[in-house]
C-alpha cells in the first residue's frame, strides 16, 4: 500500500562563474565586479536566502509531522555564496522543519570558487558532505569543458575537505571527453584515486539540448573507447575498493553511499526550492503523488507573485509504473520488491507480465524479493525501461488518484 517514503530537501542555487559549454541545468553566470584586490560578485545573497526560507514554508503544510532524511545544496555553483549564508539557511530550515539524527546534508563545489577557510566555514554551518565538481585533472581537458579551475586547484579542493573535517567528500568525474584516450581517462581516474575520496562520481559525457557542445558538438571518442575506457574504469575502481551500487556511484563502503541520491532512485519523496527546482511529494490524505517546479530564472524567482513562480501537479497513474522503474533500475542491487507499491500505490499486478516478460528475456533476475536488472539489462537499461512505458490505449484514471492497495 502507499506509505510515506524518507523525505528529503532539494536546494538549487542557480549562479556560477561561467556557463560550462555541457551543462544543461539551471545556471546563470554572475556579473562581477573587479578591483585592486580581487573579484567580487554581484549576488542578491540576503534576498535569495531569505526567499528560499519563504519558498520552504508554502511547502511545509503538504509534510507536517515528517522529518527531513537528507539536504541537497545544487547549481549552478553553490559554493559561491558565503559560509555566513548557509548558517542562517540551515538554521531557518532546522526551525522550521525537525531533522533526523544522522542526517546528510550535502553541498556542491566548484575546486575554482573556495578556499580552505571559506571550507572550515560550510563545515561549521551545518554542511557535512561535499560534491566537489572536478571532472578532469588534465588541463587541456578542462579547458574544453569551460572549467574554471586547474588541475592543482582539484587537487587543493581534496586536500581542503579532508582538513575541513567533512563526514564525507564526493568527486565528480566525467570520461569520453573531447578526444580521450583510455589511458588519459584512467589518469584522471587514478590521480582522483590517490586524493582518497569517500565517493566517486564517475559518469560518461553526454551531449545535452540547449548546450554549446549540442549546438557545435566536439569529436568524442569512438563507440569501441568509450567501452574500453568503461572497463577498465570500472576494474580501477573496485580494485582500490569502490563498490559500484548505481550507473555512474561508487563508494568505498555501504555507509558511505549517497544517502540523498538513493532517496532519489528508491522513489522516496524530496522538498524542491530556489529558482527552477523540482519536487515529489506523496499526498497519503489524496492518494496521490505531486510534482512540484519553481520559476528558473532567478529574477522571476526573487520578484513574481508566489502563485506565478510555484506549479504543482499530479502524476496520472498510468505514469507511476514507468516513473519507479526509472530510478529504481538504475540501482546495481536493485530494490526490495515491496517498494513498488509502497511507493506507488499500484499493485504489482498490473506489471506482472512485463516484469515476467522481462525474465525470460534475461533483462530482469528472477527474484520474488527484488527487482534487479541482470547484467544484460543494465547493459541495454533503455530498452528495459520503455517497456514500463504506458501504450496510449490502455492508460487508467487520468485524475491520477491512485488505488491505494495491499499486497
Amino acid at each position: 500500500m502507499l506509505i510515506n517514503p524518507p523525505l528529503s530537501l532539494y536546494i538549487h542555487v542557480p549562479w556560477c562563474v561561467r556557463k560550462c559549454p555541457y551543462c544543461d541545468f539551471n545556471s546563470h553566470a554572475i556579473k562581477n565586479v573587479k578591483s585592486d584586490q580581487q573579484t567580487e560578485f554581484e549576488l542578491p545573497e540576503t534576498e535569495y536566502i531569505d526567499r528560499l526560507l519563504f519558498d520552504l514554508e508554502q511547502e511545509l503544510p503538504q509534510v507536517w509531522g515528517r522529518r527531513l532524511h537528507s539536504i541537497f545544496i545544487g547549481g549552478g555553483t553553490p559554493s559561491v555564496l558565503s559560509p555566513e549564508s548557509y548558517d542562517r539557511l540551515i538554521s531557518g530550515i532546522r526551525a522550521r522543519l525537525p531533522f533526523e539524527g544522522d542526517i546528510e546534508i550535502t553541498m556542491e563545489a566548484n575546486p575554482g570558487t573556495f578556499e580552505a577557510e571559506k571550507f572550515r566555514g560550510f563545515r561549521e554551518a551545518g554542511i557535512n558532505r561535499l560534491s566537489i565538481g572536478v571532472q578532469s585533472f588534465n588541463a587541456d581537458h578542462l579547458r574544453q569543458l569551460g572549467r574554471i579551475h586547474n588541475p592543482q586547484q582539484a587537487i587543493e579542493a581534496a586536500s581542503f575537505a579532508h582538513e575541513a573535517g567533512f563526514d564525507s567528500f564526493n568527486l565528480d568525474l566525467m570520461h569520453g571527453l573531447p578526444d580521450q584516450s583510455v589511458e588519459q581517462a584512467l589518469n584522471d581516474l587514478k590521480q582522483a584515486l590517490e586524493l582518497k575520496p569517500h565517493h566517486i562520481s564517475w559518469y560518461q559525457l553526454t551531449l545535452e539540448p540547449n548546450t554549446l557542445f549540442y549546438q557545435q558538438p566536439p569529436q568524442l571518442p569512438h563507440d569501441e573507447i568509450l567501452w574500453d575506457i568503461q572497463e577498465a574504469g570500472q576494474a580501477l575502481l573496485a580494485k582500490h575498493g569502490y563498490e559500484q551500487y548505481e550507473t555512474s556511484a561508487y563508494a568505498r563502503s555501504a555507509p558511505l553511499r549517497a544517502k540523498h541520491n538513493l532517496n532519489y532512485w528508491q522513489f522516496g519523496d524530496y522538498l524542491g526550492i530556489g529558482a527552477g527546482a523540482h519536487g515529489k511529494i506523496t499526498r497519503l490524505d489524496l492518494g496521490q503523488i505531486h510534482r512540484t517546479t519553481k520559476k528558473r530564472h532567478p529574477k522571476d524567482y526573487l520578484q513574481l507573485n508566489w502563485n506565478q513562480v510555484s506549479q504543482q501537479t499530479t502524476i496520472p497513474a498510468h505514469e507511476l509504473p514507468f516513473e519507479f522503474m526509472l530510478n529504481a533500475l538504475r540501482l546495481i542491487d536493485g530494490v526490495p520488491i515491496k517498494l513498488f507499491s509502497q511507493r506507488t500505490g499500484i499493485s504489482m499486478n498490473l506489471v506482472e507480465p512485463i516484469i515476467r516478460q522481462a525474465i525470460e528475456d534475461g533483462l530482469l533476475e528472477d527474484s520474488s524479493l527484488y527487482l534487479k536488472p541482470t547484467q544484460k539489462g543494465a547493459l541495454f537499461l533503455n530498452e528495459l525501461l520503455q517497456r514500463f512505458i504506458p501504450e496510449e490505449h490502455s492508460k487508467p484514471d487520468d485524475s491520477g488518484t491512485i488505488q491505494v492497495t495491499q499486497l
